[in-house]
Order: structure tokens, then C-alpha cells, then sequence
């Protein structure tokens, strides 16, 4: 396929994978100024952005262009997943160099069309503009019955506190993909989780529904990371189990325990739940693990289980793009 070096061509080809661009309440899509979205009478708009770059969180030469579609709208949708909603319809800003408007752009809109039919999310509209690097930029509008959206501030003293899936697979998986020399190994089960997510969608619909999460969030750069953040908006600590952490399969002893602390991009759900809730709670969700991995404590900061039985802080390891490497 030829590259682009005309903006109204290459809008055309995006356009080309994903139209019709109408469907449920997006009442105007692509084609013109901007989009027409109508909320559900009784529902609420949840809304969130999410940048993908070049260099940061992919490498155009190690990750195939399709799982970079993929990946730029389940990240994302993930967001949705994590208040207890439904995603709907998402825009893309795409900023490319000419080099990747013949062949990688039509890869990246292939895996882009896929996630967008799996999450039945239509495209309603975006940008395009050139640049020395790829850049993408997504958004996505969701939503949710009103009343019923999860928040991260409403856990409390006493809930106990679950995640779903595996902990640490996709940073296995992309520790993989860094050392490969040839073509990408789909049937790695790390290496899928690292360039296929699954936003845990109906596990967060279902929880959201059933009102049993008290608080909940998506665990999109680790563990470690992401935990304390729950923990302060509810102005509340936490206490980890690392025993009952679900670690990749396959993976042992203290290397198993860091992944599954401090890997990022496996976008499971975080979630707490009360003790009378967690009777209602099964041990797996349409095939989905959902493991118990610790509680909710009356003070403040994440403390964790040691070798000896003994508590001590939870250091913050996980994805940071600020923090200072060493």
C-alpha cells in the first residue's frame, strides 16, 4: 500500500475501516465539524482520554501495527470499565510521519476496527496532523445508569479487597517481545496479554449493577502503583497478602511476587468490596478469576505481608513516566 501524502486521502482510508459511523445515540459521526452524541434518558456520560506514543508505550519495531490499534482503544476503554460503565463511541487523534501512512497505518486500523467491533464502540470523529513520531491520542465516551457509577473513594475500613485475571502477565510478556529477534508469538500467553488486552467490561458492568464494589479502579501501571491511589481517595490503607497475589503462570518465588506487585498494563480491576458483599462475590466471573489479595485498613498507606508474618510499607515500583530513573 502507498503512503499518504495527502490529509483528506488518509482521512478517507480511517474513514473507509469504520463506516457507518452511527449507531445507538451518536446521532452525526465522521464527515463533518464534530460529533452528535444524545445520553440515554437516566444515564450519565463518563468520559476519558489516554495518550499511546511512539517510544513510551510501543516500539514500531518490535510491536506489530495491528496490536497497536488494538491496544491505543482497549487502554482506554478499560477507563470506562473501571467506573462500572459501557463504552460507546471514541475519537481518534493520530499524528504520523508519511513513512507510516502506507502499510503501518492500514495494520494499525485493522486492529483498531477489531477492538472497536469487540466493544461495540463506534468511531465518531477525530484528527490527523503529521509529525517526526506516531502520537495517538484517543478518547472515549461511555456510559452508565446514573447513581450506579463506581468511584475510587468508596472504599472503606473493614472491605476486602479483590483484583481480576493475573497480575504481572503483560510485563512478562513484554520482556518477551524485547528479547524476540523474529516474529511475535501470539500463543505466548503473556506476550497476548502485553499486545491484546481485555478491558474487564461486563466484570464491571455486573459489579457496578449488582452494587458490590465499594470502590474500584483499573490496574494500568501495577499494583504497587496503583493501590495507593485507590487507598487516597478513599482516605483509607490497605493491607497485601503477596501469597494470594494471582501471578502468571509459570513464574515462581520472588520473581513471580514482583511481577505481580509492580508489572503494569495487564488492566485488570481493582475493586473492595464489603464483607456481607463478598458472600455474594464468585471465584470466577464468566471464566475470570477474581482472587481476594487483601483489605482495606482504618489507617493510611498500603502495607504489605513480609516473609517473617510482619507488615511493612509497599514501596511504589510500578509504571511512573516521571519518576527519576536510576
Amino acid at each position: 500500500m502507498n503512503n499518504f501524502h495527502d490529509e483528506d486521502a488518509m482521512v478517507k482510508e480511517i474513514a473507509r475501516h469504520f463506516l457507518p459511523s452511527r449507531g445507538g445515540k451518536l446521532r452525526l459521526g465522521i464527515g463533518d465539524d464534530a460529533g452528535l452524541w444524545k445520553p440515554k434518558l437516566g444515564f450519565v456520560t463518563i468520559l476519558t482520554s489516554d495518550w499511546f506514543l511512539e517510544g513510551s508505550h510501543f516500539l514500531r519495531e518490535k510491536h506489530p501495527p495491528d496490536t497497536v490499534g488494538w491496544k491505543c482503544l482497549a487502554r482506554a476503554a478499560s477507563d470506562i470499565a473501571a467506573m462500572g460503565g459501557t463504552p460507546r463511541c471514541f475519537l481518534l487523534n493520530l499524528a504520523l510521519p508519511v513513512v507510516a501512512t502506507g502499510k503501518w497505518l492500514k495494520g494499525f486500523l485493522e486492529g483498531l476496527r477489531r477492538a472497536a467491533k469487540s466493544l461495540d464502540c463506534i468511531l465518531a470523529g477525530g484528527d490527523t496532523t503529521r509529525s517526526e513520531r506516531i502520537l495517538i491520542s484517543i478518547t472515549v465516551l461511555g456510559e452508565i445508569r446514573e447513581g450506579q457509577e463506581v468511584l475510587r473513594s468508596g472504599a472503606h475500613s473493614g472491605d476486602l479487597l479483590y483484583v481480576s485475571g493475573t497480575l504481572g502477565e503483560a510485563e512478562w510478556g513484554l520482556r518477551f517481545l524485547r528479547k524476540s529477534a523474529g516474529r511475535v508469538n501470539r500463543k505466548n500467553a503473556g506476550m497476548r496479554k502485553h499486545l491484546y488486552p481485555e478491558p474487564r467490561v461486563e466484570l464491571g458492568r455486573w459489579l457496578a449493577e449488582k452494587k458490590l464494589a465499594t470502590a474500584m479502579m483499573d490496574v494500568s501501571d501495577g499494583l504497587s502503583t496503583d493501590l495507593p491511589r485507590l487507598c487516597a481517595a478513599s482516605g483509607v490503607g490497605a493491607l497485601v497478602d503477596p501469597e494470594k497475589l494471582p501471578a502468571p503462570r509459570g513464574i515462581y518465588g520472588e520473581s513471580a511476587r514482583q511481577l505481580a506487585l509492580h508489572g503494569g498494563d495487564d488492566y485488570e480491576l481493582l475493586f473492595s468490596v464489603s464483607a456481607a458483599g463478598a458472600s455474594r462475590l464468585p471465584a470466577k466471573f464468566h471464566g475470570l478469576r477474581l482472587s481476594k489479595i487483601g483489605e482495606i485498613t482504618g489507617g493510611r498507606g498500603v502495607r504489605i505481608i513480609d516473609k517473617n508474618g510482619m507488615t511493612e510499607p509497599l514501596r511504589a515500583a510500578g509504571w511512573d513516566p516521571f519518576r527519576r530513573q536510576k
